[in-house]
């Protein structure tokens, strides 16, 4: 198998970066023409069923982080993102991880949520009355999604929680969702749809919003990495950046940055494969509350030989099949010099990325400074406008 660690990427042309990317994932001579189109391989005919109102398109750098390791395999990741620093930072990170053996990354499943508002309802004898014809919503819902019926994924689960609010409690049903290899928003919307009458008939209660969550915590990835003290700098670096992490993870102004860098890696995979990035946020942030205090999505701490372990976990939803992925070419594309075959794997793939970004930054502010690096890379862009 062809490794990840490629010495000296970086300074290679665009033609013999290709021509590595084509040969690691088996790209055809058409995908590569794709990643050198100047607009981002993504034409207007396309875009202008994507959206409404289209003028035109909008194209981003499309970069590769090289050594990459996780679950003891290779991977060449695709990121988009407009940040210098960034794939440098990514890519050197993960070259330290190898030496313990690279990323370790699980996943708990691919379960949607959605959720049904009832009101106007006894709240007691409304939960009572839709749990004992769970069965029947269940079987109303999968029948609205042949696919995941045929699979023996769908719904499998129904739930009852009560809400307290300024205008009284409500009754809010949930559907958990198994949605294979889909990010699955279209079809937790339709069932969430389907079922409402029969909610209602059932709670004798009015049905209100019928939508998705994206704060998908039946979606959780965690991955962990070993950096070696010795190739960090020693053991006083080690310790300045538990102390750097202590930083954030107690004081909500620090916190917010250092997310934001967790999350220009795991966003960077994001785009380059057609993810609903928004969503992906928007959970992550709300998770990173989930104690009642805004907090670090990442932890670390020493091992009992004195190196450094991160660990980054994340509500994520993700999918391999529908929406973007299946419409913009790039992100076919990137999805194959992945060499996904599961939803899990690309769930892996970015929580990895996202700690091995967090490792680079964390590591720069306690050595350098933020600054050397980015403005190293800045200094390149400005010299190629003048």
């Amino acid at each position: 198998m062809v490794e990840s660690s490629i010495p000296r990427f970086f300074e290679k042309d665009i033609k013999e970066k290709l021509n590595i990317i084509a040969d690691f994932s088996n790209l055809s001579d058409d995908e590569v023409k794709i990643l050198e189109d100047v607009n981002g391989g993504l034409d207007f005919a396309t875009a202008n069923k994507m959206i409404e109102n289209a003028i035109g398109t909008f194209a981003l750098p499309l970069g590769i982080a090289t050594n990459f390791r996780i679950n003891e395999k290779d991977y060449l990741i695709p990121m988009v993102i407009e940040e210098p620093s960034v794939v440098a930072a990514a890519s050197k990170a993960a070259k330290i991880a190898r030496k313990h053996g690279g990323f370790k990354a699980e996943t708990e499943g691919n379960y949607s949520i959605g959720q049904i508002q009832v009101l106007d309802v006894d709240i007691q004898d409304g939960m009572a009355k839709i749990i004992s014809g769970s069965e029947e919503i269940i079987e109303l819902a999968n029948s609205k999604s042949n696919t995941l019926s045929k699979l023996g994924k769908g719904v499998k689960e129904v739930t009852c929680k009560e809400i307290k609010t300024n205008s009284g409690s409500m009754l809010i049903v949930e559907l958990v969702i198994d949605v294979a290899d889909a990010m699955g928003a279209n079809i937790t919307n339709t069932m969430c749809e389907a079922v409402a009458p029969l909610i209602e008939k059932l709670s004798g209660g009015r049905t209100l919003l019928r939508i998705l969550s994206n704060y998908s915590t039946k979606r959780m990835v965690t991955a962990t990495g070993t950096f070696d003290k010795d190739e960090i700098g020693g053991e006083k670096v080690v310790d300045d950046i538990i102390s750097a992490f202590e930083f954030a993870d107690n004081d909500v102004y620090r916190a917010v940055t250092h997310n934001k860098g967790v999350m220009n890696g795991t966003i960077s995979v994001a785009n380059a494969t057609g993810q609903d990035s928004r969503a992906i946020e928007a959970a992550a942030h709300a998770y990173a509350s989930h104690t009642g205090k805004y907090r670090s999505l990442t932890k670390w701490k020493k091992d009992d030989s004195g190196n450094l372990i991160g660990t980054f976990e994340i509500p994520l939803s993700v999918g391999i099949v529908g929406g973007v992925t299946n419409d913009h070419p790039i992100a076919k594309i990137c999805t194959k010099i992945l060499k996904l075959t599961n939803v899990q794997d690309l769930s892996c793939i970015m929580a990895a990325t996202g700690l091995a970004q967090n490792f680079a930054a964390m590591r720069a502010l306690v050595t350098e400074g933020i600054q050397k690096g980015h403005m190293k890379l800045h200094a390149r862009k400005q010299a190629s406008n003048s």
